[in-house]
């Protein structure tokens, strides 16, 4: 990487931090569901338009540009799009009021409860900043926005839809995450970053009845109410405490009156893990619990289906060192520190292994420093990602991004500035 280089291009960065801050504030005010994104990926659009950078429409929602600048390696960047159906409870004047439409048709509060407005402004501000300075950097730079990567979607339906047909074909593809965590601080992780995670729906079938009637009924609300109890000893049980599983329900349903036992129940399970033999066993420990209470319970088989499935991250050695080399060399060494493999999960590695192209993905701080600080001192809890409370502040938390952005493209590109 040339200082130099990054200097030239990081140069407009004072020019255009107003319509940084104005665009974040806009997107967050109005977040759309996963692969519904339909007015974001038209601002990105006239975003690309405005540059003079060619865009195309990939994967539903999803939008590509190419900002071609003569010969060189081409790059790719990922921002991904989607909202998350959560009532905003963080009392921002830019605060969501959006509503959306889930897919089984139920009407829901819609916040950007991720911090992918944030990626999206910082990748369209880092864009802006490597168009109007071509002469400092040489090579194709690909700009993905991506739909869908809350439901594990938006990355298959990309690749699906000829990406990297459409596209030119990368050396490396890159990506950052806001996270909680002390503003601007950046973890970039070697080998597997992220878990793997399924996410099942399963509905469960009885018999209903009055409330003053139970003989008459099946109840499904205490056949789920102990299969929910019972897979609950799945991790602590069944896998060895030196791996690590998470399993959680996050959502039941059942009934529409309290004196109507109703004849069937639904819940949702997701299930974190990182080693194939474990998820393997907690996936079939849950199907085995599942049927078994069924069983007990005298009902039919429940039906079980598939949400979403991540695919487990796992970040280039190669390359990792090289962005975290690039990211210290421009804010002073040890400013990346060395981050440990998450819970959470991405479909961002779809990208790069559909055609077996290395990648690299990052984390960015988004907490007030001095808030981090004093929760950390007095054992509190720093509202996180998918909290309605979560708010990264503006900054240093989108100027960072927009460096980090920079700093990691250039790093792969070639050349002096000309």
């Amino acid at each position: 990487m040339s200082a130099t280089a990054v200097k030239e291009v990081l140069a407009g960065l004072d020019d255009v931090r107003d319509d940084l801050h104005a665009l974040y504030r806009h997107l967050h005010a109005h977040p759309e569901l996963s692969m519904q994104e339909h007015r974001t990926a038209e601002l990105i659009e006239e975003r690309l338009a405005a540059l003079g950078v060619p865009a195309f429409r990939c994967g539903g929602t999803g939008v590509v540009g190419v900002l071609e600048n003569g010969p060189g390696p081409v790059v790719a960047f990922r921002a991904d799009t989607d909202g998350l159906p959560i009532d905003e409870r963080t009392g921002l004047d830019y605060a969501s009021t959006a509503t959306g439409v889930l897919p089984d048709g139920t009407e829901t509060a819609v916040m950007h409860g991720c911090g992918h407005d944030t990626h999206v402004a910082s990748l369209l501000a880092a864009a802006t900043l490597m168009s109007g300075a071509r002469h400092a950097w040489s090579g194709t730079l690909v700009l993905l926005f991506q739909p869908g990567e809350e439901v594990a979607a938006g990355a298959r339906a990309m690749v699906a839809d000829g990406l990297w047909d459409r596209a030119p074909r990368p050396e490396v593809v890159l990506g950052q995450h806001v996270m909680s965590g002390p503003a601007g601080a950046v973890g970039c992780a070697t080998g597997t970053a992220a878990s793997m995670a399924d996410s099942w729906q399963v509905v469960v079938r009885g018999r209903g009845a009055h409330g003053s009637q139970p003989d008459l009924a099946l109840d499904p609300i205490v056949q789920v109410a102990h299969t929910i109890t019972r897979i609950q000893g799945v991790v602590s049980r069944e896998v060895s405490p030196l791996s690590s599983a998470v399993v959680t329900v996050g959502r039941i349903a059942g009934g529409l009156k309290e004196n109507i036992i109703p004849d069937s129940a639904m819940f949702t399970l997701n299930v974190r893990t990182f080693d194939d033999a474990v998820r393997t066993r907690v996936l079939e420990a849950l199907r085995r619990i599942i049927r078994a209470e069924a069983e007990a319970s005298g009902a039919p088989e429940p039906e079980i289906t598939e949400l979403s499935a991540f695919p487990r991250l796992v970040n280039d050695e190669a390359v990792s060192g090289r962005v975290t080399a690039a990211l210290d060399a421009h804010w002073g060494e040890g400013s990346v520190r060395a981050a440990e493999a998450m819970m959470g999960s991405e479909d961002f590695g779809v990208l790069g292994e559909a055609i077996g192209v290395p990648y690299c993905f990052w984390t960015i701080g988004g907490t007030d420093p001095e808030r981090h600080a004093r929760a950390e001192a007095d054992g509190e809890v720093v509202p996180g990602n998918h909290s309605p409370f979560f708010a990264p502040v503006v900054e240093p938390t989108l100027s960072r991004m927009v460096e980090a952005a920079v700093v990691g493209m250039l790093e792969f590109f070639s050349g002096e500035p000309r």
